[in-house]
């Protein structure tokens, strides 16, 4: 049965579900996401722990092998634009199984390669594979989750990338230093194939744009083996078709993360969300040739020392989701809306810039301030390990909870298109932070870890200011926007009616 939608105490028109699926059903869907996304920080940070050891055996530069990361995160910013585009156009299952199709083959080459070039050609391929996956679990929550729920969902989806680089490093140097850097890429392989399997078999497609609400039976090929031969009905195969949950009839364009970097809400918003990444990067990437020097530390040791990194994300996720949810209802009573949990709010006249970026910034802050002493213990003759450890454990909690309520506001402002819009969030985020690797060594080397993380700090502080600008003006240059192609619409519709002359 459809339910209505409440605005200002009025209940005005009857609107279907926004998903027929079940809230466990919502909650394993974007889980399994979540583990698909995994595939990208792992194989990005699994990797730091063997760096000196690849350099020894393919007879290379410490600096050669750092360009591998480069170029990495080059492709992990490019190959989503691609991929988030052709799967709000031809649907989620699809990109994935092609996705890990690449990444499997990719990680299986690494394992054989003995050469330089090799290692940097296919670490391209292997991003290329993985690193879609991460705007598809955004677009599976856009697709499942409505606003006013959507904290929670983002936190659950956000947890592979969470345990990426706390468990990545972890691994890669167990592995490294038992089993030698090969067993890295077969582990990958081996994660990329049972991955591919679970999509295979079990997943359902969930895009609005081929399903709707869910409601929708997608194509023939399109369906989870489970689904081709179970011959039972589950509930929502008997529930009505609801054809207008359709996003839209004409299906967004494959490289459509063009176009949304270029509006200029998004463009300020994702642009101080890249100089925020490239900062943290610069950090973290420095991190095991400076534990080496200073600690004398072997590849397990380095990968130890990245736990808080990835454990403090992972402890305040589940945190800042409730908080986004619970600032939204703050929000929609100030207006005097009933919030209807099913039924997705009309964000129009409603502050979603404030409602999400105000609880970003508060952690922005905290990065900062967790930042600057890093740099400078760091920078000591012979830092305590300890206070190393607890500043990286905050650095990485407030960070990631900076981005949690971002790839909400991505996906709110950009309905239409969610994985092309996470996928223009990754593009700009992954090219920012790839130039911050560049730099990173003469970064150190000229002004020192103290002055480098202070200036870090001083950027983030100073460029927060796109941030409130967002806040200020976003949600007019979004009505604007929305009247213009009201506009252009009504122009194209008169168009099609005028008589042929």
């Amino acid at each position: 049965m459809d339910d209505k939608v409440v605005e200002n105490g009025v209940e005005n028109r009857a609107e279907p579900r926004h998903s027929v699926f079940s809230g466990l059903e919502k909650g394993i869907y974007v889980y399994i996401a979540s583990l698909a996304a995994f595939a990208s920080p792992v194989s990005s940070s699994i990797y730091y722990p063997a760096m000196t050891t690849l350099a020894t055996d393919l007879h290379t530069s410490l600096t050669n092998i750092s360009l591998t990361i480069t170029t990495y995160m080059i492709f992990q910013g490019i190959s989503p634009t691609i991929v988030g585009g052709i799967s709000d156009r031809y649907g989620r299952r699809p990109m994935y199984l092609l996705c890990f199709i690449v990444y499997v083959a990719a990680n299986i080459g690494l394992a054989l390669q003995s050469q330089y070039a090799a290692l940097l050609v296919l670490r391209c391929v292997q991003s290329a594979g993985s690193s879609g996956t991460t705007a598809l679990s955004n677009g599976v929550v856009s697709d499942v989750a409505t606003r006013q729920e959507r904290g929670s969902y983002i936190g659950l989806a956000a947890l592979g990338s969470s345990l990426g680089p706390a468990l990545g490093p972890l691994i890669g140097g167990l592995l490294n230093h038992f089993l030698g850097w090969r067993a890295i890429f077969w582990f990958l392989a081996i994660y990329g194939g049972v991955m591919f399997l679970v999509y295979l078999i079990f997943m359902p497609e969930t895009c609005r744009n081929i399903v709707g609400n869910g409601s929708i039976p997608p194509q023939r090929w399109n369906k989870p083996l489970r689904a081709v031969f179970q011959q039972r009905k589950s509930d929502k195969d008997n529930a009505d078709v609801s054809r207008e949950t359709v996003v839209q009839q004409k299906r967004p364009g494959i490289l459509s993360s063009i176009p949304i970097i270029l509006d200029k809400e998004n463009f300020l918003t994702l642009f101080y969300a890249g100089i925020l990444y490239a900062g943290f990067y610069i950090i973290i990437t420095g991190l095991p040739s400076q534990l080496s020097s200073t600690y004398n530390y072997n590849s397990i040791q380095v990968g130890l020392c990245y736990i808080p990194i990835g454990a403090g994300p992972i402890l305040i996720r589940p945190f800042v989701g409730r908080m986004m949810d619970a600032n939204f209802r703050r929000h929609a009573r100030r207006s005097g809306v009933e919030i209807n949990k099913n039924v997705q709010y009309n964000i129009e006249n409603f502050p979603i810039e404030r409602t999400r970026l105000e609880i970003s910034l508060g952690f922005v802050y905290l990065s900062c301030i967790s930042i600057i002493p890093y740099g400078w213990v760091m920078g000591m003759k012979h830092p305590p390990l300890p206070a190393v450890l607890v500043l990286l454990f905050f650095m990485g909690l407030s960070t990631s909870a900076a981005f949690q309520p971002l790839s909400a506001l991505v996906i709110d402002i950009n309905p239409k298109s969610s994985a092309a819009a996470s996928a223009a969030n990754n593009l700009v985020r992954c090219l920012l932070g790839a130039g911050g690797v560049a730099i990173v060594n003469p970064l150190f080397d000229a002004l020192g870890k103290g002055w480098t993380a202070t200036l870090i700090a001083l950027v983030w502080v100073l460029t927060s200011s796109f941030w409130w600008m967002v806040i200020i003006w976003g949600p007019r240059w979004r009505r604007e926007k929305e009247s213009k192609n009201e506009a252009k619409r009504a122009a194209k519709a008169a168009a099609n009616r005028e008589p042929a002359s």
